[in-house]
């Protein structure tokens, strides 16, 4: 289910030649630790073992693109490469680079395979909210949310096989955090998520619609890491979903706008704005009211650690950390909490925004994502977890001005006592 995979084989069906899929493997990225690599290399495995039956040659290669894949092109003569899109800074750089050392006569292709709609057809520029984009995608789905073809075994077999991967070796070129450990509730693999997907249609779908909100509730798809690490695709997930309408409207209607709408509002923010993880790349008026209230008084200061540790003096908060800490995996509803009171808690919002992405992106199994940085990831509640749009009110409106928070949303404690039963979820997530 990957559109990038599936424009390569035809272009190596066309030509009549054989099709190689590379993966550079970079030591570190952003704040990864081995839960993350752990993931993407046992679900790897299982690509390259379906490789291995289609009759298309599996490269793992260990280093930065730039540094591995220009000479892989030169020494196979390969005719054509294909690449798949992040907006993020670092990925795009990569392209950029690797572009930029290619031979002259080898084409370089580009293609969204993971949006729907793809990044640069949906918009053309920086779309305010959900609501000046979801017309505009909704517009285009009958053209982009169709089956895929089938990828088919390649006939046109490689004249040297590929090497066979060293995975032990992979993992100790790795210069990451080993402290932070796998999950045992998420198996990663196509063929584990495709289970989650089913398991979410069969038995949590239903509530979707009614109950995603509360945490104590198991209403959720829990597809996020599946997706993050392009081992399940949105599309797939959608294309599924789609066939419950007549049972299940409003849950069908509300994951749809989550996983369609809201996730790519979250990749059209990255993408049209360089600033997208820094107080810098929000609106004027958040700007400005979260300047207007830098020097007010905090409550209580924390330290990282303090946070990290989930030692703070709200039950409720130290909870949301450690089922982040432990599972990988915080619910959608509390990472609104959760981000807003790092904002009341640290001494400026540039602090509070680095503190959110550092824990985020080093504990979440889904961090390092557009959805972390902005908006929302299927599944986080009205999906409003990211930090962009908890701490600086990104796609979001201004609301009654107050203490330190200026005119960003507010949440408190006694807010969400009257959503759901808060010492349930605490007494889950004792420390």
């Amino acid at each position: 289910d990957n559109w990038a995979f599936l424009y390569a084989q035809r272009l190596a069906l066309k030509q009549e030649l054989p099709l190689h899929i590379c993966f550079c493997l970079v030591p570190k990225f952003l704040d990864a630790t081995i839960r993350h690599y752990d993931f993407m290399l046992r679900g790897l495995q299982e690509v390259a073992e379906e490789c291995a039956e289609l009759n298309i040659p599996f490269h793992l290669l260990l280093g930065y693109a730039k540094d591995v894949l220009p000479a892989f092109v030169v020494e196979h003569g390969v005719g054509g490469l294909v690449t798949d899109f992040c907006p993020l800074r670092l990925p795009r750089q990569w392209v950029e680079d690797v572009r930029e050392r290619l031979p002259e006569d080898v084409p370089f292709a580009q293609v969204d395979a993971h949006n729907i709609v793809p990044c640069w057809v949906a918009s053309p520029k920086q779309e305010y909210s959900a609501r000046t984009i979801r017309g505009k995608i909704h517009t285009q789905l009958p053209e982009f949310l169709t089956e895929f073809p089938p990828v088919i075994r390649h006939p046109y077999p490689p004249s040297c096989p590929a090497e066979p991967i060293a995975w032990e070796a992979c993992y100790s070129s790795l210069q990451v955090d080993r402290t932070v450990k796998e999950v045992e509730w998420a198996t990663p693999g196509t063929a584990t998520g495709l289970a989650v997907l089913q398991s979410f249609i069969a038995e949590r779908l239903k509530s979707f619609g009614s109950h995603r909100n509360d945490p104590n509730k198991a209403a959720l798809s829990n597809l996020s890491p599946w997706f993050h690490f392009g081992q399940v695709s949105t599309q797939r997930a959608i294309l599924e979903v789609q066939k419950h309408r007549g049972k299940y409207k409003e849950s069908v209607d509300a994951f749809i706008e989550e996983a369609v709408v809201r996730r790519e509002l979250a990749e059209n923010f990255c993408y049209y704005n360089e600033n997208y993880d820094s107080v810098q790349g929000a609106y004027d008026w958040a700007q400005t009211t979260l300047k207007l209230h830098a020097k007010d008084k905090r409550p209580f200061l924390y330290k990282l650690q303090e946070l990290e540790q989930g030692t703070t003096h709200d039950p409720l908060w130290n909870a949301a950390q450690l089922q982040m800490v432990r599972e990988g995996k915080m619910h959608g509803f509390l990472r609104m909490y959760w981000a807003k009171k790092i904002l009341e808690w640290t001494h400026s919002p540039e602090e509070a925004l680095q503190f959110a992405i550092y824990l985020n992106d080093r504990y979440e199994l889904d961090g390092r994502d557009p959805n972390g940085y902005v908006g929302k990831l299927q599944d986080r509640g009205m999906g409003k977890g990211g930090c962009l749009w908890s701490i600086c009110g990104i796609h979001d409106q201004g609301w009654a001005e107050r203490a330190i928070f200026g005119k960003i949303r507010y949440m408190n404690y006694a807010g969400c006592k009257r959503k759901f039963d808060v010492g349930q979820f605490e007494r889950r997530y004792a420390p």
